[in-house]
């Protein structure tokens, strides 16, 4: 059936499918993991990171980016589109703040990326973007963190915590049963605890970065090993 109908994007099937949008959503669900947990006073991302080639300089390779001060975004998908739809969405953070003389607010912004999103589901000559973005931050004049979801369709919504990506099911289920609004160190630890459900072990495999009020600090290898031994050994002592 899809055969007929998914040559284009703007031509629904009889059933009421775009599959060019389906088969967006699936490149989400072939890319690595990325998973959002919002603490009482920061939102914790972690990634898992995809092996770099020997001679690779691994910094080159981030799956989380900052787009304003006080907001950052990781994805699961395809790199290349990610590079693309963040760098309008920082010109659209520089823009709004040289009119407005005000920081975006972290809705608005989805807003914005979730709108380019759903406007490459609706023109020829054109395919969806085939990512799912998690966006972190705080307004100006709150105190309080937000993490929105971002899909290929143009679909967002607001969460304490999600992840998407491969194996996002699994993780959103540990997330389910697991969640609490916790502070600091504890958020992270829950934000590792769910990457760990689908991800090896250890910070060649996964990137976690904590925004706060203060801004986004990305966790240094070290302090990622030392949590990740912490939970380990913690997982022996209840076994």
């Amino acid at each position: 059936m899809s055969a007929r109908y998914d040559r284009a994007i703007t031509v629904f099937s009889p059933d009421g499918h775009l599959f060019q949008v389906e088969y967006a959503l699936e490149a989400v669900r072939k890319g690595t993991t990325a998973v959002g947990v919002r603490g009482k006073d920061c939102i914790v991302l972690g990634v898992e990171k995809k092996s770099t080639a020997k001679l690779q300089d691994a910094r080159t390779i981030r799956k989380i980016h900052q787009i304003d001060d006080h907001i950052c975004i990781s994805f699961a998908g395809l790199q290349a589109d990610a590079r693309v739809l963040i760098n309008r969405a920082r010109v659209e953070c520089q823009s709004y703040k040289l009119t407005m003389e005000d920081k975006i607010s972290v809705e608005h912004i989805t807003r914005y990326i979730a709108g380019i999103q759903q406007s490459y589901t609706q023109s020829g000559g054109v395919r969806p973007f085939g990512i799912s973005t998690l966006i972190a931050g705080f307004d100006e004049h709150s105190s309080a963190p937000q993490l929105y979801q971002t899909d290929p369709a143009g679909t967002f919504s607001a969460w304490k915590a999600n992840a998407t990506g491969r194996n996002s099911k699994a993780v959103r289920e540990y997330l389910e049963k697991n969640y609490e609004e916790l502070e600091g160190e504890e958020a992270v630890k829950l934000a590792l605890r769910a990457l760990l459900e689908v991800v090896e072990s250890g910070s060649k495999n996964i990137e976690v970065a904590i925004m706060s009020k203060g801004g986004l600090r990305i966790m240094e290898d070290e302090e990622v090993d030392n949590l990740v031994s912490q939970i380990e050994a913690e997982k022996e002592g209840n076994a």
